[in-house]
């Protein structure tokens, strides 16, 4: 059963569902067990950027449709991805192998925003605010892949 959970983004309240019961599961190594990758801050801050993404990259031209709309789309998607598919790995170094592949991303995302603004294709306030949430998603990436370092290496 789903919950739905009012959430803003980018101006417009989406109705997010948030699973009740959903499977308790961590990875080796964690010293504090989350119910599960929902309740990870970054993760929860990665999704809404890529329902942010979505909105936004509706207004791309037509011609963009499989050209960059396609490649912002599939990048914004790869980093909640990436960070909930790790978290159900059964050790920390499979976790910090897909989140370095996520952090990948994010900076992907960042570079194709930045032509998406020279390009014109989104608006002044909608580049800065999408430049905040990635750099936010990306300082909160490293800080986790940091903690999970220290973590690995000193058990």
């Amino acid at each position: 059963m789903s919950v739905k959970k009012p959430v803003p983004v980018g101006g417009e309240i989406y109705e997010v569902a948030k699973q009740q019961g959903s499977r308790d599961q961590g990875f080796e190594g964690s010293s504090e067990m989350l119910k599960n990758y929902k309740e990870l801050t970054v993760w929860q801050k990665a999704y809404y950027l890529c329902l942010d993404i979505y909105k936004i990259t509706k207004r791309f031209p037509m011609e963009e449709k499989y050209g960059l709309t396609s490649q912002v789309r599939r990048a914004a998607v790869s980093v909640p991805s990436n960070i909930a598919e790790g978290y159900g790995r059964k050790s920390t170094k499979e976790y910090l192998q897909l989140l370095y592949v996520a952090y990948g991303s994010i900076c992907e995302l960042e570079t194709q925003i930045l032509l998406s603004g020279d390009l014109k294709y989104i608006e002044t306030r909608d580049l800065e605010r999408l430049q905040q949430e990635t750099g936010e998603v990306e300082r909160m990436l490293k800080a986790l892949i940091k903690s999970l370092e220290n973590k690995h290496l000193n058990p």
